[in-house]
């Protein structure tokens, strides 16, 4: 039963990680520009995105050792890269989770405050998710509070999409037969589930609650699946309900299309449910950011280990005290995005090639149809990462 309750833990560390402000936005936008089709976006998503995440979770656990320590056992110094890179964007995206915070929780206080500083909002969530850190059973804490709130967004969402009156016929047959798509709603939709430090979130978990080994294989198989599938019904509900208001012609608002549905959907309590649901994404992603930045750096000194929820107390103190002073640093927001699509083939293709090494997965035997899939999606989001950030860092810096 404790082993359950931890790889279930770990699923929703993982999925409510991905649900970030940005997840939000971007689900309701995307729908927003390809309509019944996005359907199709996110039905290869989800296979990419399992198929990543099934190779990364057995190879961290069957390894029983760190995302970076297998990357520097592979390629040496690659560990250290592969940490620098997702501290800083985990940081990076994290004052974006804060700012999302502080906004519902204003919105759930019925404050009428700036929307572009939420300073009140801000300060209240990040003392939230320090007390998750510092409770006797922290492990357990974070385990429990990424399940209540990961399912109070699904229920709520899923009142919306309800509410919305989707046309679910046309959203079916263009899940399959789409009329139009999207490479950059494809990477972003699969960088934004399993990319950066999401897809370690819960992998770590395992390690940290030790489920490690050929004995623990069907549940770190299913914890991965499953935590693939609660993120992707996250998405499917908020497409439902934003498909619903787009599909009559309503124009969404164009400074927060995401709220803008909500209070189509449900009228005047729908600013509210969205308040709920805009906090409770982007707690659990601070929680989950925070969590998953520090273990990437944990390794290099006793002193980081040995003092862990104070440099993650740092963390998220850093995180909030950027946004209160400057506000939301955009261009680093934009290069953060960009990177992170290059994170997951670069940090998958370390992985796969541990997995080629027996011995050190201690005897276990990766499947070579798993290694495949695995390399396809290096080689898809390779391709597409790098398209991605030559377009994104001119017209960044322009």
């Amino acid at each position: 039963m404790k082993k359950y309750s931890a790889v279930i833990g770990a699923s929703f560390l993982m999925a409510t990680s991905a649900i970030g402000p940005g997840f939000i936005t971007q689900t309701t936008l995307f729908t927003r520009e390809l309509m019944a089709s996005f359907g199709f976006v996110i039905l290869i998503s989800i296979l990419l995105d399992i198929a990543a995440q099934m190779n990364l979770w057995r190879i961290i656990s069957m390894a029983g050792k760190r995302g970076q320590e297998i990357a520097n056992d592979q390629l040496k110094g690659s560990g250290l890269l592969l940490a620098v890179l997702i501290f800083f964007g985990g940081l990076a995206f994290n004052i974006g989770n804060i700012a999302g915070a502080g906004l519902g929780a204003d919105i759930i206080a019925g404050l009428d405050a700036n929307p572009e500083y939420p300073f009140w909002g801000c300060i209240v969530s990040a003392a939230i998710a320090l007390v998750i850190f510092w409770v006797k059973e922290a492990g357990k804490a974070m385990d429990w509070f990424a399940k209540v709130l990961g399912i109070l967004m699904l229920l709520l969402t899923a009142y919306v999409a309800y509410q919305s009156h989707p046309p679910l016929q046309e959203a079916l047959k263009q899940t399959f037969f789409p009329q139009k798509t999207s490479v950059l709603a494809s990477i972003t939709i699969v960088g934004g589930t399993v990319g950066g430090y999401i897809s370690f979130a819960g992998a770590h978990r395992l390690l940290d609650a030790g489920i490690i080994g050929k004995e623990h294989l069907r549940a770190v198989n299913r914890g991965s699946v499953q935590g693939i599938l609660l993120a992707s019904l996250m998405r499917v509900l908020l497409f439902l309900a934003a498909l619903g208001v787009v599909y009559t012609g309503v124009q969404l608002e164009v400074s927060n299309p995401a709220a803008s549905v909500f209070k189509i959907a449900t009228g005047n309590i729908g600013h509210y449910l969205f308040g709920w649901v805009l906090w409770s994404a982007a707690i659990t992603s601070v929680v989950g950011s925070a969590y998953t930045s520090v273990s990437f750096i944990q390794t290099f000194h006793p002193l980081i280990e040995k003092h862990r929820r104070w440099v993650i107390t740092g963390f998220i103190l850093i995180s909030t005290l950027i946004f209160t002073l400057v506000g939301k640093p955009v261009k680093l927001l934009v290069l953060a995005g960009a990177l992170n699509g290059l994170i997951l083939p670069v940090s998958l293709a370390l992985m796969l090639m541990a997995a080629s090494k027996k011995e050190y997965l201690q005897n276990y035997h990766h499947p070579l149809l798993l290694k495949l899939a695995g390399w396809m999606v290096v080689a898809i989001m390779s391709f597409l990462g790098i398209k991605l950030l030559l377009t994104e860092l001119p017209r960044l810096w322009n």
